[in-house]
């Protein structure tokens, strides 16, 4: 499937698993709330009869010109060709979009936002720029088209505040790379959406994706394999197709920087012990056997894993500082599933390693590896 495609496939499924979840809460609205055409459903909205018209006399009031602001008038622009200005002194109070900032409100928690649409104007209240920006997303969703091609937004009041801290979406670039552009469009999903954390996994058996500059092979060669399978996982088909892509240490900043702005955190993962066929196979030095590897053409899970020596720790702490330059987020995801035992069995280095640890057995010696990194 081609990568765009399976964007759209995965925006598709989580869509409709959305609009089960609005279905399934609609008994659960008082009389006064009406079900509008908005995911995820915000805590609280009443509809009016009227509509707010947008046109080539409406303005954003900005005391800053902010992201924010800009966003909103690039969307538009972009969505319905309407070029709205953005005015940092408000001349009246007709057509008008204003953006309030009240940092000293304590009553609701973290991102909430308040937006009300009148014929007059629209409000955004919110405690900081995340809540503006979640309104915004709300008030992009409900912008319709009428017959005679005016834009006009539906009268309501709504308040809103997230359910979850912590709400994520997932993807994979080793199996399938997405390109820069890609990612950014998945980002742009995941911002209509309002989910705030963005999990890349950047590394796998696949393919290495992300740029180390201590150590160019592994995405001189980690990042291509000559082949991958097609069709179903049964019937272990493959073409000989060299496939493959990374991103640069710009291409990370200016993705990060791109989420940031949509106030989207990105979790980078950076797997091991297992699933590093592709690290491997540009330095086997850190393997238990000592290759040669090839970048992994099947999916599923392989024996050849990171052996515990000190020179792979070294190696791994190297990366994971050049990841942590470039993800100032809290969190860096390092996988620590699905490795094999085979090699660290017949492992000298690995036998000997449990021994000196005072170890049970490889179980352990993988909970070794993982706290020690």
């Amino acid at each position: 499937m081609k990568s765009g495609l399976f964007i759209k496939e995965i925006v598709r499924i989580a869509v409709k698993r959305a609009f089960l979840a609005v279905s399934l809460l609609i008994s659960s609205f008082s009389e006064a709330q009406t079900i509008l055409p908005v995911i995820p459903q915000p805590n609280f909205n009443k509809s009016f009869a009227s509509s707010f018209k947008v046109g080539q006399n409406t303005f954003i009031y900005s005391k800053e010109s902010s992201f924010e602001a800009n966003y909103l008038k690039a969307e538009i622009s972009k969505l319905y060709g309407i070029k709205i200005k953005i005015e940092s002194i408000s001349t009246n109070t007709y057509s008008v979009i204003d953006f309030v900032i009240d940092k000293k409100d304590t009553t609701h928690g973290k991102e909430w936002y308040y937006l009300l649409i009148s014929e007059k104007g629209i409000r955004i209240n919110a405690a900081d720029e995340a809540g503006i920006f979640y309104g915004i997303e709300t008030l992009l969703q409900l912008v319709k088209k009428t017959t005679d091609n005016k834009i006009e937004i539906p009268c309501c009041e709504i308040r809103d505040e997230p359910q979850y801290q912590w709400r994520g979406m997932h993807l994979d670039v080793c199996r399938h790379f997405f390109t820069k552009k890609e990612i950014k469009k998945y980002i742009d999903y995941l911002a209509l959406y309002k989910f705030n954390v963005f999990h890349w996994h950047l590394t796998e058996d696949q393919g290495w994706r992300i740029e180390i500059k201590k150590y160019p092979k592994l995405t001189q060669i980690g990042a291509w394999r000559k082949g991958s399978q097609v069709g179903a996982y049964k019937d272990q088909k493959f073409d000989t197709l060299r496939y493959g892509g990374f991103y640069t240490q710009e291409d990370v900043k200016e993705i990060v920087a791109y989420a940031s702005q949509r106030h989207i955190t990105i979790v980078p993962e950076i797997e091991m012990p297992g699933h590093s066929l592709a690290a491997l196979a540009a330095y086997p030095q850190f393997s238990c056997t000592g290759g040669p590897f090839e970048v992994a053409k099947g999916w599923g899970v392989f024996d050849d894993v990171y052996c515990p020596k000190e020179e792979t720790f070294k190696f791994l702490e190297d990366v994971l500082n050049e990841v942590c330059a470039l993800f100032p987020g809290k969190y860096i995801h390092i996988g620590g599933d699905e490795c094999p035992k085979t090699r660290w069995k017949t492992c000298p280095h690995c036998q000997a390693l449990i021994k000196k640890e005072n170890l049970k057995d490889e179980h352990e010696l993988q909970s070794y590896f993982i706290t020690r990194i």
